[in-house]
C-alpha cells in the first residue's frame, strides 16, 4: 500500500474504533497492511482496486480459545 493510504487508514481505524490501533506496512507485501492494538496483532487489511473501484477489506481471525471467558 502507498504511504498516504496507510496514513489515511491508520487515522480511520484510530478515529472509528480505538485510538491505540495502528496500521503498519507488511514486509515484502504491497497489497496489504497489518492492524494492531498496541503490540497485539488483530488482522490484515487488503487493498482491492479491481473493477476501477478502490476499497479496503479487513480480515480478522478469532480463535475459539479467545472466546472463552477468563
Amino acid at each position: 500500500m502507498k504511504p498516504e493510504e496507510l496514513r489515511k487508514l491508520d487515522s480511520y481505524f484510530k478515529r472509528t474504533f480505538n485510538p491505540n490501533m495502528a496500521v503498519r506496512a507488511r514486509p515484502r507485501k504491497d497489497d496489504s497492511a497489518e492492524v494492531y492494538i498496541g503490540d497485539e496483532f488483530l488482522g490484515v487489511l487488503f487493498r482491492d482496486d479491481e473493477d476501477g473501484d478502490l476499497s479496503f477489506n479487513f480480515s480478522m481471525a478469532i480463535l475459539d480459545i479467545d472466546l472463552d471467558d477468563h
